[in-house]
């Protein structure tokens, strides 16, 4: 079962081979005063715990990181009102199937994309969103 705690940014991996993204991420977060969790948890192989885990994170921003399909970034934004940057990664085809996966959501579900395996750029545009909320 997932735990649920009071965190600015969420960083959500498809799998814990996406660690090396992830650690990209936090190692921008790491530099500011925000709050972050890193968490594991696949929209295919567990769509229960990923529901339950948006439904209940005070997170501000996720930060979702995929490679392949690339349907977790899509899944969160589908399932929240709250920004949801997408990671893609380069498991497979150079990155550019989970890349296009990323940038092509259906009206009314957005994803914001940063570059292939570029997971400090995700923080970054997190970092700015948050920013923009303190304002």
């Amino acid at each position: 079962m997932v735990e649920f705690n009071l965190v600015q940014v969420s960083v959500i991996m498809g799998s814990e081979s996406d660690r090396a993204i992830a650690d990209r991420a936090v190692s921008v977060l790491d530099k500011t005063s925000y709050t972050y969790e890193v968490v594991v948890i696949s929209a295919h192989r567990n769509p229960d715990d990923l529901d339950a885990y948006i439904k209940n994170s005070e997170a501000l921003v996720f930060i979702t990181i995929a490679g392949l399909s690339a349907a977790l970034p899509g899944v969160v934004a589908s399932k929240t009102k709250k920004p949801v940057i997408g990671v893609p990664v380069s498991a497979k085809l150079g990155g550019l199937d989970a890349l296009l996966s990323i940038a092509q959501m259906p009206p009314g579900v957005p994803v914001a994309s940063v570059g292939i395996d570029n997971g400090a750029n995700g923080a970054h545009m997190a970092v700015r969103i948050l920013d923009l909320m303190q304002k």
